[in-house]
């Protein structure tokens, strides 16, 4: 399995990392955040961090924590820019801003591989970056999410892009999909960013690696022709080889490429994420 990485842009760079903490700047905000996958140790030490950064993420759980304010003047929310986009961040109970920069390399496969009046699918569509990107190339996008205040959130996010006619779908992805397959809808290009672990439509609770053979399944049915899918896995309990395996039971003549997901800091280390899947006719 090889190594996608994604680039630094004007308004993101992952400054260094070690000792399971990366340090990163947003715009002007510069964060401390911890991260797993950054077992080696850091090339600059903490003290030059700490003396840069505005804000760190404590840890309490491996599911929460709570942001310290290391710079008094620091806004907690801002506005970050990937080249005409526009994104809204807010320092979250769950580590996260709004963004995920390891995911920038697929934002620029969305974009040269979508054309206008494509129709686009984004399912666990968090926040939006990839809406967006799609939106921007003039496709019919449908972005669904079952928490309402993160679908408030991308419709943020496309209106301080000045785009508009984006469809907020609030539903659980599995039961929207199963229904599209239902409808006979199909996409050019189809994205999806499942959790690790989720609750279902009937309050049950999933695991990824038990529901990657149907997530794969109902893509593949939604799938246009000459269109592609874009599935980036988090589980560190779903390996390369299960991906492989369940594919060998789903695809005909298509063809698939697992990547893992990876950014280098301006040190040269380098963090790996997780998997991307790609699957094309």
């Amino acid at each position: 399995m090889s190594k996608l990485f994604s680039s630094h842009w004007k308004d993101y760079e992952l400054l260094d990392a070690g000792g399971s903490k990366k340090l990163e700047r947003w715009g002007k905000i510069i964060t401390i955040r911890p991260d797993r996958n950054a077992y080696f140790k850091s090339v600059t030490p903490y003290s030059d961090w700490y003396q840069q950064a505005d804000f760190e993420f404590i840890e309490e759980s491996n599911t929460k924590g709570e942001w310290k304010q290391l710079n008094p003047n620091a806004s907690k929310s801002w506005v970050v820019s990937y080249k005409d986009l526009k994104f809204q961040l807010h320092l979250t109970k769950f580590k996260h801003l709004g963004l995920f920069p390891e995911q920038q390399a697929n934002w620029d496969y969305i974009s040269q591989n979508l054309q206008s009046e494509d129709r686009f699918l984004n399912l666990f569509g968090y926040t939006g970056a990839a809406s967006l990107v799609a939106r921007e190339k003039g496709a019919d996008v449908f972005h669904c999410d079952s928490v309402k205040q993160i679908i408030s959130w991308g419709r943020e996010n496309m209106e301080l892009s000045n785009l508009d006619n984006i469809h907020w779908v609030l539903e659980d992805a599995l039961k929207f999909a199963n229904r599209e397959v239902k409808r006979g809808n199909q996409y050019k290009g189809i994205v999806m960013d499942p959790p690790a672990f989720g609750i279902g439509a009937k309050k049950e609770r999933w695991k990824l690696e038990d529901k990657f053979e149907e997530l794969m399944s109902l893509a593949l049915k939604l799938r246009a022709k000459n269109g592609f899918i874009i599935i980036n896995t988090y589980s560190p309990r779903l390996l390369d080889e299960d991906i492989y395996r369940h594919a060998e039971q789903l695809l005909n003549n298509e063809e698939i490429v697992v990547d893992t997901l990876c950014l280098k800091t301006t040190t040269d280390k380098v963090i790996e994420y997780g998997q991307r899947t790609l699957i094309i006719a």
